[in-house]
C-alpha cells in the first residue's frame, strides 16, 4: 500500500523519538565520594593561620570545584581520629563535613543524611589542623545520593531540579537499584551521579561506571 507524506512524516517522527529515547538509556557516570571537608574563610584561617589560601591541586567533575593538597584530621565523641580528610575548594559561607555512616560509626557522631549545604541541626564534629582546632557544633552529614544535570540534562530526562528518581546500578558486582536519587539542575553543573564510599563498595562500583533511569 502506498504511504502518504502524512504516514511518512508520522513514521520519521516516531523514529527520531524513539532514538532520543535511547539517547536518555546511555547512562549517566558515577563519581564516588570519599569523606572531604568544605571550609568557610573564618575556618580555613583558624586552622591553618591568617590570610591563608587554599592549594588547587586536581579539578574535579563540577565545574569550578577542586581537591586541595591541605589535609585535617576529624575527631568525634570517640576520640578517634580520622586523619589526612581532604579538603575540597572553593571556600564556602559554612563549614560542612561529608562522611560515610561507616566513618560515623569510628567517630560516635550521628550524621543525617541530607543535601550539601543543608547542615541545620546536623552532627558536631572537631576538626584539627596545624594551626588550630574547630569545633564544629553542626556541619556533619552525610550527602544523599544525588545527580548533577546541566539544564539540557535535565530536558533529556524530562526532570527538575528538586526531583527524585530511581536509578539502576548494573555494572558492579551487586547489582541493585537506588531509590529515592536527588536530582540537582544547573547551568553549570556536568552531568554525574554522586554516591558515597559505603554505596559505592555495597554493589561494586567504580568511577566512571554507569547507572540508568528508571522510567516510571
Amino acid at each position: 500500500m502506498a504511504m502518504n507524506t502524512g504516514d511518512i512524516a508520522a513514521i520519521v517522527k516516531k523514529v527520531i523519538a524513539e532514538m532520543d529515547a535511547g539517547k536518555a538509556d546511555d547512562g549517566i557516570p558515577v563519581g564516588i565520594s570519599n569523606r572531604h571537608i568544605h571550609l568557610s574563610t573564618q575556618d580555613l584561617e583558624t586552622l591553618f593561620g591568617k590570610g591563608y589560601e587554599l592549594t588547587p591541586i586536581k579539578d574535579l567533575s563540577q565545574p569550578g570545584q577542586y581537591a586541595c593538597k591541605e589535609t585535617l584530621t576529624l575527631i568525634g565523641p570517640s576520640m578517634r581520629p580520622i586523619e589526612n580528610v581532604r579538603v575540597l575548594g572553593p571556600v564556602r559561607k559554612a563549614s560542612q563535613v561529608e562522611i560515610s555512616l561507616t566513618d560515623s560509626f569510628v567517630l560516635k557522631v550521628k550524621p543525617p543524611v541530607r543535601e550539601s549545604g543543608d547542615i541545620a541541626g546536623s552532627a558536631p564534629v572537631t576538626i584539627v589542623g596545624p594551626k588550630g582546632i574547630v569545633e564544629l557544633k553542626e556541619g556533619c552529614i552525610i550527602a544523599n545520593r544525588h545527580i548533577h544535570m546541566h539544564t539540557s540534562d535535565a530536558v533529556k530526562y524530562g526532570v527538575k531540579d528538586g526531583d527524585y528518581i530511581d536509578v539502576d546500578a548494573l555494572q558492579g558486582t551487586r547489582k541493585t537499584r537506588w531509590y529515592g536519587v536527588q536530582v540537582r539542575v544547573r547551568d553549570d553543573f556536568a552531568l554525574e551521579m554522586h554516591v558515597d564510599t559505603d554505596d559505592a563498595n555495597a554493589v561494586g562500583y567504580k568511577n566512571g561506571y554507569k547507572v540508568t533511569v528508571v522510567k516510571n
